[in-house]
């Protein structure tokens, strides 16, 4: 597995370095760290080669302590990037150069105007066409939360990432939502016997793809300790069972909706990136199943 982990320097971004040690093995690290002042205003005027030598200098004893952090975390250290800029645009331009399995970010999960005025992470998600792992404190690397729609999608994300993962010691979830009938009709006057049979179809269906998930575990002789079907609205059924079940880390699917769609409709895994603790793992779909 190859990995672009993305670093400021910051405490977060190291904590996402140790979490995912905790989930992978045999991964090779690519280190990038962009000093950013391009939040510069224009009317400020800088002595640029003396500043990017200071930059260059900043970026060097941050990638020493990164390379310090790979070697402890088990992994193997791959590439030093450095670079003077904007950050998204310089870890997106990495990502095109090298064929990445992963990036690896920090988030500070802010909220209110922070949040509106965006983030790094929130927009290398929106653009890469990579899967992200996303962490925001250190945490157990102790439980795993396995989520599906019961699609091909969901089935393939899961068989592609398994051999990856250090799962020997690991309390396993696997969770599905059926969303609520009700929230998908206008009509307040459906019939009750007709709601009740979509009802029994989405707990046959979600059963269905909970025994999929487990069959695949199984054959890779891993044990799982909990399953559970719940009604709702999804995101916020993902986010309660994630924090009442204190969970480490969460493995999401994505379809890389266009950034039109993810306007105007949001996705589950944007919610569940914005409102929970745990580490998420954004697994992007293949090409081929996208449609």
């Amino acid at each position: 597995m190859k990995i672009l982990f993305c670093t400021d320097g910051s405490k977060i971004s190291f904590n996402a370095l140790k979490n995912i040690s905790g989930w992978i093995k045999n991964a090779v690290v690519d280190t990038i760290c962009v000093i950013d002042w391009s939040f510069l205003p224009d009317e400020i005027s800088i002595e640029e080669e003396n500043f990017s030598y200071s930059c260059a200098n900043v970026a060097d004893t941050i990638l020493d302590y990164a390379e310090e952090e790979i070697k402890k975390s088990g992994l193997e250290t791959g590439k030093r990037i450095k670079s003077c800029g904007a950050a998204v645009e310089s870890i997106l331009e990495q990502a095109k150069t090298e064929d990445y399995d992963l990036i690896l970010m920090g988030s500070h999960g802010k909220k209110g105007i922070q949040k509106w005025l965006g983030s790094v992470s929130e927009e290398i998600i929106n653009s890469s066409k990579i899967s992200d792992y996303i962490a925001k404190e250190e945490n157990k690397k102790k439980k795993l939360l396995l989520t599906t729609d019961g699609t091909k999608c969901s089935l393939t994300i899961i068989n592609q990432i398994l051999p990856m993962m250090k799962l020997e010691d690991k309390e396993i979830h696997i969770c599905m939502v059926n969303e609520d009938p009700n929230l998908l009709f206008l009509d307040g006057t459906l019939d009750t016997n007709w709601l009740l049979e979509i009802q029994r179809q989405q707990q046959k269906y979600a059963s269905h793809a909970i025994d999929d998930i487990q069959k695949i575990l199984q054959n890779h002789n891993i044990n799982i300790n909990e399953t559970a079907i719940l009604n709702g609205i999804p995101a916020q059924k993902l986010i309660d069972y994630t924090r009442i079940n204190d969970i480490d880390l969460v493995v999401l699917g994505s379809r890389n909706k266009s950034k039109l769609d993810r306007f105007l409709t949001g996705s589950v895994s944007k919610r569940v990136l914005e409102n929970v603790i745990s580490d998420i793992w954004l697994v992007r779909c293949p090409d081929y199943l996208k449609h």
